[in-house]
């Protein structure tokens, strides 16, 4: 009866013993003051070891073990009886110690670094909450506030009319979005028929792409064969002469082609693709668009840099990663696409135990039926948190003080003897050589190639097990290895830069 009293659960009521299956049921069987009593202890050790250690220039950005090494550090094994509460506290210290600090100035292996505390902050209270972002009911707050980030990144995007999008797991399911829609935008009738209902589609990417795109490709059925890779140049951007041959191929062969995919900062180079001119290409034989800028989509924040991303606007669909330059925790992972209704109709089943239509609220914020997924995180939170703290104009400084940090570092090199450019740099990957004084004489050829392929895995190695900082190194084509740093944090300085060169000297100029 409403307005009548309601009994306290958390007040003792004296009431006869309640016992199903043997199990008592009176009463909580969770001791709430020594949880967060626990949560207390924990958060001392985050702050100080995963925080403050972990972004001290001065402290290791790992202490390397091996696997079977690490394996007996640890104790993995899982058994029947639970540990001490002071046992549990010494395991997350053991694995704060031994993992991996991306947060330290001197970590420069991935699209990711640094360390971003109001994003870290969002973090925390979205897992205390553990909301799920499928319904309005469930998740208010986080609901709307995905809504208002998605928003603002269409604005920054150029699509006027706004437009539609999802946070979700990650780039590449970013990536798979765009290829499920773009299929369902050619043969809608695939949805209900599967693929008998379409005849053979291909799409076209550039050999920098990312990796998921063919994993999508051959996820969704459409099969890797069917993805026609097209050249870049020198530079690492799609030749736009090399597409139209491309799509004029498929076409003679009886394929029906349907989407291609541009780049906006290619993962090794830093490379974007004509993003203006591919969608000149794509209006021409009435292809999707969509651009993979989960790297380059920072660019939109400056003024200065926005023009790398020229004729994105055009674009069907992008993936934009805020978890990368802009440093939100990760994962932070937008789709997002132009046409207000493609999520909808592509991904919808209608479950009525979620999705019911006739809730007293406005069922256009239920947004979980347009997603792949049914629980999502609140990611969203990570970023307009962040964003709401620094301002449009804050980001934008992140975004020029990186490139900029990283031009500094390709001169540096240029002077420096024994590094060697692979070439400049566009974004702020930073490509290059070291060439020991053993090989400095060797003129370049085979025999300089072969010898130098094995100098930067060593180097590698060197580093990770003195634990003094992390760059990332790859072959590429037919160029032997080369390391590949990746400028992001504001942490870092022009002295970080100068010791990466000098470190990478100590630790290889014996090679």
């Amino acid at each position: 009866m409403s307005g009548g009293p309601v009994t306290d659960p958390g007040h003792s009521v004296k009431c006869s013993p309640v016992v199903i299956d043997d199990v008592l049921l009176n009463g909580t069987t969770l001791d709430i003051p020594a949880a967060e009593e626990f949560i207390h202890q924990s958060m001392a050790i985050i702050i100080e070891d995963a925080v403050k250690k972990a972004t001290d220039v001065r402290e290791k950005v790992c202490e390397w073990r091996s696997p079977d090494q690490l394996k007996e550090l640890l104790d993995l094994e899982l058994r029947d009886g639970g540990e001490s509460d002071s046992k549990i506290l010494q395991r997350c210290r053991d694995a704060i110690r031994y993992s991996v600090k991306t947060t330290h100035p001197r970590f420069f292996n991935q699209l990711y670094a640094g360390m971003e505390p109001y994003s870290m902050v969002a973090s925390f209270i979205a897992e205390a909450l553990k909301p799920s972002l499928y319904t309005y009911e469930i998740a208010p707050v986080f609901t709307l506030i995905e809504d208002a980030v998605l928003r603002k990144m269409m604005e920054l995007i150029g699509w006027e009319e706004g437009g539609d999008g999802i946070f979700n797991a990650g780039g590449s399911m970013s990536n798979m979005y765009a290829m499920n829609l773009a299929r369902y935008n050619h043969s809608p009738d695939i949805k209900e028929f599967g693929l008998s209902a379409a005849p053979r589609l291909v799409m076209f990417t550039s050999q920098e792409c990312h990796y998921s795109v063919s994993k999508a490709a051959a996820l969704l059925g459409i099969g890797t064969k069917n993805v026609y890779v097209v050249p870049s140049d020198k530079r690492g951007k799609m030749i736009l002469s090399a597409l139209e041959n491309k799509i004029k191929a498929a076409k003679s062969e009886g394929a029906f082609p349907f989407m291609v995919n541009a780049t906006a900062g290619t993962t090794v180079l830093g490379a974007f693709d004509p993003i203006e001119e591919i969608a000149d290409i794509c209006e021409k034989h009435n292809l999707w668009l969509h651009v993979d800028a989960c790297w380059g989509g920072a660019a939109l924040m400056s003024k200065k840099h926005k023009h790398l991303l020229k004729g994105i606007h055009r674009a069907n669909s992008v993936a934009w990663n805020p978890h990368k330059m802009l440093m939100a925790c990760l994962q932070c992972c937008a789709f997002l696409v132009r046409d207000k209704t493609s999520l909808q109709l592509c991904h919808s089943s209608g479950a009525s135990y979620l999705f019911q239509q006739d809730k007293f609220y406005d069922i256009s914020y239920d947004t979980g039926d347009k997603s792949l997924q049914c629980s999502r995180k609140a990611d969203a939170f990570k970023f307009w948190l962040m964003w709401k703290a620094l301002g449009s104009s804050q980001l934008e400084e992140r975004v020029d003080r990186a490139l900029a940090m990283a031009r500094y570092l390709a001169e540096e090199i240029k002077k420096r003897e024994g590094f060697r450019l692979l070439m400049e740099p566009e974004f702020s990957n930073v490509c290059f050589w070291y060439i020991p004084p053993s090989l400095k004489n060797l003129p370049d050829g085979p025999e300089l190639y072969e010898k130098l392929h094995t100098v930067a895995p060593v180097i590698k190695e060197r580093m990770m097990k003195t634990g003094s900082m992390m760059v990332g190194y790859q072959p590429h084509g037919d160029k032997p290895n080369f390391f590949r740093m990746i400028v992001i944090s504001p942490q870092v300085s022009k002295q970080d830069m100068d010791f990466v060169l000098d470190e990478i000297h100590r630790l290889g100029k014996d090679l």
